[in-house]
This record gives structure tokens, C-alpha cells and sequence, in this order.
């Protein structure tokens, strides 16, 4: 087999990686009760209106393309992980939305060049494991003058040092990959996007999540519904002392972040980056 078989290969090999550990557990869920207006915000923010074509990438169950149609575009819901589509069918037709759901990985987007007014993801493409590869991709699809809309958790924030608890306890990455929390990093992704770019506006802000009862709540609800803290756990089969070490670090990571408010919840602010741009004539 010639190397660039074999890197066709190894690539199949991760894709396929990655969609089996979205398609695990229960992320639309999750996108619907925890964090249900971050969607609507990027599409705001990237001024999505009646006439324009989008593109949501990596759109899971459409917390963002769902609103997107809502607002009048004609939009196509992309993700790697199509087992995610039902759910989102069904939240659309009950909000009466109309858009087109298409499989699609983010590094190779089967799409025409500048067929799009506005590409935008929403905690979504950040997952494409190689940056680079998957910025050319939102940057080609895009029309020049169009808009680049991005909505990703940061390095700082909770998700992002949710990540960092869940590193050591991980397999190693492959080689090439790189920490999705880089995509909410402002440097990180005006460098992948250059000169191809313009207008760029970035704001860090804050999405309040107060639904889990105690940090435990917390932890169970994700080691039961998020595919990547899935996928550790499994990583752990037959180590159950490691596995109860994770299981200490997640509590100590939401008991760390509880904003203390005496609700009887804890109350989690999660920070993420929202940025867009415009596509350089």
C-alpha cells in the first residue's frame, strides 16, 4: 500500500472514529436542554435573513440551522454523524422549519466553491480534528463578501477545562489532530482563516447552565449523554480505579465552577467565542 493510501485510510479509520463517538449517547438532548440559545445567537450574529443560502457545519440536530431557516434562509444541515438528523427532523417540523439535511465532514465539504452566502457552526466544526483543513473548507464554500460565523467553547472556560480533565484519562490523539478549544481561542482561528478574511469581530461571553441539581447530576448527565466524555469512560473498561478518579475530577470540576447562587442547582457559566467575518473579495 503507497503512503498516501495508507493516509487515505488512516483518515477513514478517524472519521469513522468520530462519527461512532457522536453517534453515542445523546447530544441532541443535550444541544435541546442545556444550551438551546446558542444557536439563535450565531445566526443573529451573522445577520442570517429571508433570500441568503447558509451553511450550518457540523450542525448536529440543528441548534443552529433549525433557527436559521426560522429567519427565512434556504439552509443546508451538515454534519459527519447523521444519526444525528432524526432528532433534529423532528424539532424542526414541530417549530415548522424547512432546510435540507446532508452528510458531510467538515475537512472535505461536498460542496461547489462560493456556493454559499453565510457558513457558520455552532460548537461544531471546532470537533474536525485537523483546524486547518476544515477553515479552507468553511473559507471555500463561502461566497466572497459572504459571512464566516463561528461559535465555539473556549480553553479557559468550563467545557474548556472540562477537556483538560479528560486529557490524561483519554488514548493519545493522532497525530495532526488538534484540542478543539483552540477553535475559541481569537489568535488560533484569525490564523487559520488569514488574509482570506475580513471584518473580523470576536466577543467572549457566557451561557448560563443551571439545570443540574449537584455537581454529580452534572457528571452523570454527561458520562450518559456526551459522546467524547463516552468515549473516555469506555477508554477506562477494566480500570475502575482511574475511572473513579475521572469520576472525582468531574465533580471537583463542576463544584469549582458553581456560582454558589443558593438556588438549590448548580449554576455553571460556560464561556465561549463568537466570531465573524467576512470572506476577502
Amino acid at each position: 500500500m503507497t503512503t498516501q493510501n495508507s493516509a487515505v485510510e488512516a483518515d477513514r479509520a478517524l472519521k469513522s472514529k468520530h462519527r461512532a463517538m457522536w453517534a453515542q449517547g445523546d447530544y441532541p438532548s443535550l444541544a435541546a436542554e442545556v444550551i438551546p440559545e446558542l444557536g439563535a445567537i450565531l445566526v443573529e450574529a451573522c445577520g442570517v435573513r429571508p433570500g441568503l443560502r447558509v451553511l450550518d457545519v457540523g450542525a448536529g440536530s440543528g441548534n443552529a440551522a433549525i433557527p436559521a431557516a426560522l429567519a427565512g434562509a434556504d439552509v443546508v444541515a451538515s454534519d459527519l454523524t447523521p444519526e444525528l438528523f432524526d432528532a433534529g427532523r423532528r424539532a424542526a417540523e414541530k417549530q415548522g422549519a424547512h432546510l435540507t439535511w446532508q452528510e458531510a465532514d467538515a475537512e472535505a465539504l461536498p460542496f461547489g466553491d462560493a456556493e454559499f452566502d453565510t457558513v457558520l457552526s455552532c460548537v461544531g466544526v471546532m470537533f474536525a480534528p485537523h483546524h486547518q483543513q476544515a477553515a479552507d473548507e468553511l473559507v471555500r464554500v463561502c461566497r466572497p463578501g459572504g459571512t464566516i460565523g463561528l461559535l465555539s467553547w473556549t480553553p479557559q472556560g468550563f467545557i474548556g477545562r472540562m477537556f483538560a480533565v479528560m486529557k490524561p484519562y483519554a488514548p493519545p490523539p493522532p497525530p495532526g489532530a488538534q484540542p478543539p478549544p483552540l477553535w475559541g481561542d481569537e489568535d488560533h482561528v484569525r490564523a487559520l482563516l488569514g488574509d482570506r478574511a475580513t471584518d473580523v469581530r470576536a466577543e467572549r461571553r457566557t451561557v448560563r447552565v443551571d439545570r443540574f441539581g449537584t455537581p454529580e447530576a452534572f457528571r452523570d448527565y454527561f458520562k450518559e449523554r456526551y459522546g467524547p466524555t463516552i468515549s473516555v469512560y469506555k477508554n477506562l473498561a477494566g480500570e475502575p480505579g482511574r475511572a473513579a478518579a475521572l469520576d472525582s475530577a468531574l465533580v471537583d470540576l463542576a463544584r469549582d465552577g458553581d456560582l454558589g447562587t443558593g438556588t438549590g442547582a448548580t449554576a455553571l457559566e460556560w464561556e465561549y467565542l463568537l466570531l465573524t467575518a467576512h470572506r476577502a473579495g
